[in-house]
């Protein structure tokens, strides 16, 4: 976990890059916008990030979205946020399917977007957290497209809303930002034990692709996130899980205007950096043990 001193001596993050918005044909009934963030260098492949916002399935949208999405941008990713279908006028698996079919074409153009070979992330925060945990779940049991990685930022991965952390903040069966978020994205009761609505409670996990999990303190989700790391290393999987101390505001704050106030964003910015060098890093051992002596 990192120190209050850590978290203060950080330098400012990154400016990200220019961003462009565009409609995407995924195959949903209208086309999605979505917001494109930094391009290709060069021949070689940066890493492709697919980012879902927060907003408790029911709100947020890409200018919410815009602080991650661009700290991502901003580690040298080219990343393309999308503007997904929201509750309750599109409950789940609505969302999901939007964002597996999104997944599907940026795979399918990665060449043009971010260069030749380059690897695929999936990101999101809060409930775009839960999606994008749930989008890697299909990914895999559909059998494609590979990713290199999954980014999660304080994730809403259980409807139960029973974590102490969850707790401290008074936040309760209804009445609060999560659970009439939950409520409006999962009006039927069976829902919620799908393993692609509430992902922190799936039961097989291997297969996935490692995971960088980033909480606070002061995280009403921070409980549910911590426990999904644990399961995920309990699988034996990669995960990485940062901590940062408070106050951060998080989640509500990744929606906020006022960033550049923030110490976070760099701290948060610094994980992203490491993470895909990490990632780049395995992927260069394991093409050299493949290629042999």
């Amino acid at each position: 976990m990192m120190t209050s001193q850590q978290h203060s001596s950080q330098a400012s993050p990154k400016a990200p890059p220019p961003c462009v918005e565009k409609q995407i044909d995924i195959g949903q009934r209208e086309p999605l916008a979505a917001r494109f963030y930094g391009r290709r260098q060069g021949a070689h492949g940066v890493p492709l990030v697919l980012h879902f916002h927060g907003g408790a399935f029911v709100g947020g949208s890409l200018e919410g979205g815009s602080c991650i999405a661009g700290l991502l941008a901003g580690s040298g990713a080219v990343v393309m946020s999308l503007d997904y279908p929201l509750a309750p006028a599109h409950p789940f698996p609505h969302a999901v399917e939007a964002g597996y079919d999104a997944l599907v074409w940026a795979w399918k153009a990665r060449q043009k977007l971010a260069g030749h070979d380059a690897p695929m992330f999936v990101a999101g925060e809060e409930a775009g957290g839960n999606i994008a945990a749930a989008v890697a779940l299909l990914a895999r049991d559909r059998h494609g497209p590979t990713l290199a990685g999954q980014i999660l930022l304080s994730p809403m991965l259980d409807p139960c809303l029973g974590t102490a952390s969850l707790r401290d903040v008074h936040a309760g069966p209804v009445g609060c930002t999560w659970a009439d978020g939950w409520h409006n994205y999962l009006p039927r009761l069976e829902d919620a034990s799908h393993p692609y609505a509430a992902p922190g409670s799936v039961y097989r996990l291997s297969g996935l692709p490692p995971t960088l999990l980033i909480t606070a303190e002061d995280d009403p989700l921070r409980d549910e996130t911590q426990a999904y790391a644990e399961r995920l290393r309990a699988a034996g999987l990669f995960a990485h899980e940062a901590v940062l101390p408070g106050p951060t505001g998080w989640p509500c704050s990744y929606l906020e205007a006022g960033h550049e106030q923030a110490t976070w964003p760099a701290v948060v910015q610094k994980q992203f950096v490491d993470f895909f060098a990490s990632m780049a890093a395995a992927q260069n051992v394991q093409s050299s043990l493949l290629s042999g002596p």
